[in-house]
């Protein structure tokens, strides 16, 4: 007799908890809505299970009885037994820079004695020493540490992350940087929103307006010719919109050319000066601004009153000893608020649990709101919460599971994700099992 095919890829089930963060198909969470997460809770006798059709998205969702009895779970290709554990979904990463060659540990040391950002940027170091060892790497050298470092962060619970160039400052390297993330989002299974960030700094013995005008008649337009041929995805324009950077009005004009180009704003604004960027953003309707440290009043102002999302990135404030952004503020007002672990050789983190964790102490952020933050809010910065961020019917099958009593572990568990993480699951494959490692 001829088998059947598996008519469904994964079924996961007996879970303690499946946090679907949202069932109303919203696009983010704001205000009140960050304090009431949906948590579906097993009850005293019957856990809760979540079906993955062949598709790779959710069939169902709900208590062991009701799914065993409205569907054939004989044609499952695999099957979690979830016992006591809780279901999340994937985490998202809005904001990371993980293509580059040279680190820069050596540039800690001179925080620590009290360098500031821009004391290292000065001397030479910081993006500039980036820019140069990225230049002179072999494209396969940079497809290499991508891969790895993608891979922790799969391992920490991360389905879905934003690329971004920005270490070339020139067509050739930039888009070699863009390659290797398009060869990366073909290859791997973590999900990836690329960024064009050709305006991240401006090079040696080159002016504001020289680097302006490079980006705007030079790379996007190259850009613009590989994405029409096919040869390249891109999803976003970014811009280091910053005092001796590129002001407001440079930063505008590039922004611009990228939405004219198809492109997604989501941009650095306000990170190290006030110079009311947020405004900007929120004027030409950016997807995301990142960073906000400086934030003023208007601009929190401004966001509240639009669908434009707040990146935070704990981590750069941690190292860079910042005085984070105004969060309670932003999220009192009503302003969306995603979080970004912003992965680079200044902030070397690859772990969400650990930037959530970091959100609620320094942040004054809740674990709901944290959680939000890093599952369906840092999907709409990247326009993918329509697909990523919760566990709903006909959204993507991308979980993580870990093994603890309640969610909040895996936040409240500083540093011990590796240890709590079981399963990551993306598109309804597991793609790290604890046991086995990656499959």
């Amino acid at each position: 007799m001829d088998i059947l095919p598996p008519k469904y890829s994964l079924l996961l089930h007996s879970a303690k908890q499946i946090v679907q963060v949202s069932n109303t198909r919203a696009q983010f969470l704001r205000g009140a809505q960050l304090q009431n997460l949906i948590v579906l809770e097993a009850k005293e006798d019957e856990g809760v299970s979540i079906l993955v059709g062949s598709d790779g998205l959710i069939t169902d969702i709900g208590y062991d009885g009701d799914i065993s009895k409205k569907y054939d779970t004989s044609r499952v290709h695999r099957v979690i037994d979830a016992s006591g554990k809780c279901v999340l979904p994937g985490l998202v990463d809005a904001h990371t820079h993980p293509v580059w060659a040279g680190d820069r540990v050596h540039e800690f040391a001179m925080k620590l004695a009290g360098a500031t950002y821009m004391d290292v940027h000065k001397a030479g170091g910081g993006i500039n020493f980036t820019v140069d060892h990225t230049r002179q790497a072999e494209e396969d050298h940079l497809y290499i540490s991508l891969r790895q470092r993608l891979s922790r962060m799969l391992r920490a619970g991360t389905t879905l992350v934003e690329c971004k160039s920005g270490y070339g400052l020139e067509v050739e390297t930039e888009m070699k940087m863009l390659r290797v993330i398009e060869r990366a989002r073909r290859e791997l299974p973590i999900g990836i929103s690329a960024t064009f960030l050709g305006a991240h700094s401006v090079p040696m013995y080159v002016t504001p307006e020289e680097a302006t005008s490079n980006v705007l008649t030079v790379q996007l337009p190259f850009l613009k010719n590989l994405m029409d041929s096919g040869c390249l995805l891109v999803d976003n324009i970014d811009v280091f919109c910053e005092k001796g950077v590129f002001d407001v009005t440079q930063s505008r004009r590039i922004l611009e050319a990228g939405q004219r180009a198809g492109l997604a704003v989501n941009f650095h604004g306000d990170e190290l000066h006030a110079l009311k960027a947020a405004e900007m953003g929120v004027e030409i309707g950016a997807a995301a601004v990142s960073h906000l440290e400086e934030i003023s009043e208007e601009g929190v102002n401004a966001m509240a009153n639009s669908d434009t999302v707040a990146v935070v990135l704990p981590t750069t404030a941690h190292i860079l000893r910042l005085t984070p952004p105004p969060v309670r503020k932003m999220l009192d007002k009503g302003v969306v608020v995603a979080l970004g672990s912003d992965f680079n050789p200044n902030a070397y983190c690859m772990s969400m649990p650990l930037v959530m964790h970091l959100a609620c102490v320094t942040m004054r952020m809740t674990m709901s709101e944290a959680l939000a933050g890093c599952t369906l809010n840092a999907a709409a910065a990247l326009r993918k919460s329509k697909t990523h961020g919760s566990l709903e019917i006909g959204k993507r099958g991308d979980m993580i599971v870990i093994n603890a009593s309640r969610w909040e572990h895996l936040i409240y568990q500083l540093g011990c994700h590796q240890s709590i993480i079981d399963f990551v699951i993306v598109n309804g494959d597991i793609v790290y099992d604890k046991k086995i490692g990656e499959s």
